[in-house]
């Protein structure tokens, strides 16, 4: 009966209890399409910056990372490569051989990262294939390279032309080598777009006199929720000749950036939240300057005290409830058009983040938590606001209330 009182309340004044909805929903609205675009630009630049090339998580030889030289590799080894892919939580494992390297065509040069691979275990890692725009993955050995596009179009290459590559290899001689493009990659990353190619394994270990050598153990993982509780056995497992990184440590950088803007967003949720608090407080203020001497007359006709507060506090949960659906039935098809159809910037603003490494798109992510956080946030500050009333209705008089 008291549930039923407070749902016939709330439409006694059908203006005011619809604006009050719509104020919620759209608060709800706002943060669910906020939350939603910021977390898929997350998983957007991790996928670019991490999956298709630092992996989750990496063996090195010890101070590798903090010196990329090939005088850091290690040799590889059959029982630590089993050691890894035997570890929980790990799916495949990939080797590689990287070295900075000169590239040149004619008069041109550009400097890149040369990464030797073995293309079927890459591919089941990175997807290296899915990024061919032209031409062929690689094959084992083969005596071709796979080249970003960027250096392709800055060094004047094509298909099927000849890349000459000049470095230093393991032993401090000058290596050279002469490879045929194979085939022309896309990455959405400018970065990795304009600086990167790589050929197969055993080419790369003989261009570079590293034979048996490898710069990098690259480790796909089953889900990358597994990432804390694999990097742990790893970093366990591993020789003392070896260092476990994962890609926080490896890319500190990202890390930061994420945990900036979410603090940001953060402090932005806040303040909406603050100002919708006083929309819903506003109107509590109003029912209760209205409804004074109602209260009074149904406690002097016998209606407890508690029960007009409970009444009072079902009343104030069905607003914020009701603007709460309002908000999420609103913004599921907003944020389902935003992953079909990302935002994309252009003009300058487009060439700056593109100048930091990041794709130019922002496209949303569909996740029930997003949804279910923002609304029971919302429920928690309507439930905080009415503490107010039902202190109110708690010290009433009814012979003062009902003079009013």
């Amino acid at each position: 009966m008291l549930l039923k009182l407070a749902w016939r309340n709330i439409w006694r004044n059908r203006h005011r209890s619809l604006i009050t909805m719509s104020a919620i929903g759209s608060a709800v609205l706002l943060a669910i399409v906020t939350v939603s675009l910021q977390q898929g630009v997350f998983d957007n630049l991790v996928k670019n910056l991490v999956s298709l090339y630092t992996g989750y998580v990496q063996v090195h030889g010890k101070g590798y990372w903090e010196e990329q030289t090939l005088e850091n590799s290690f040799s590889i080894n059959d029982t630590v490569c089993q050691t890894v892919l035997q570890t929980p939580g790990v799916r495949h494992i990939t080797l590689r051989l990287e070295s900075f390297a000169l590239a040149s065509s004619g008069d041109k040069t550009r400097g890149c990262l040369v990464v030797g691979i073995d293309p079927v275990a890459e591919d089941t890692i990175t997807h290296l294939s899915s990024k061919i725009s032209a031409g062929r993955m690689l094959q084992p050995t083969d005596e071709a390279a796979l080249v970003a596009q960027g250096l392709t179009a800055k060094l004047g290459l094509q298909l099927a032309d000849t890349l000459v590559l000049l470095t230093q290899g393991y032993f401090g001689s000058t290596a050279a080598m002469k490879v045929v493009i194979g085939g022309v990659l896309h990455f959405g990353s400018p970065e990795l777009n304009d600086r990167i190619a790589y050929v197969p394994l055993a080419l790369a270990q003989h261009w570079l006199d590293a034979a048996g050598r490898a710069t990098s153990l690259v480790v796909g993982l089953e889900r990358a929720q597994n990432l804390p509780a694999v990097a742990g056995a790893l970093k366990k497992a591993m020789p003392g000749d070896l260092e476990t990184l994962t890609w926080k440590e490896m890319m500190p950088e990202i890390t930061q950036h994420i945990e900036a803007d979410t603090a940001g967003m953060y402090i932005m949720l806040g303040v909406l939240y603050l100002v919708i608090s006083f929309g819903i407080f506003s109107t509590l203020l109003m029912m209760l300057a209205e409804r004074q001497r109602e209260f009074g007359m149904l406690n002097a006709l016998g209606m407890p005290l508690h029960a007009i507060a409970r009444v009072v506090f079902a009343e104030t949960i069905f607003l914020t409830l009701c603007g709460c659906l309002l908000g999420i039935a609103l913004s599921y098809p907003v944020v389902w058009y935003l992953t079909r159809h990302p935002i994309e910037l252009g003009g300058d603003m487009a060439d700056i983040y593109e100048r930091f490494g990041f794709e130019a798109i922002f496209p949303a992510i569909i996740k029930a938590k997003i949804f279910t956080d923002q609304a029971i946030t919302v429920l928690l500050i309507g439930l905080l606001l009415a503490v107010y009333p039902i202190i109110r209705v708690l010290r009433l008089k009814a012979v003062e209330a009902m003079r009013k």
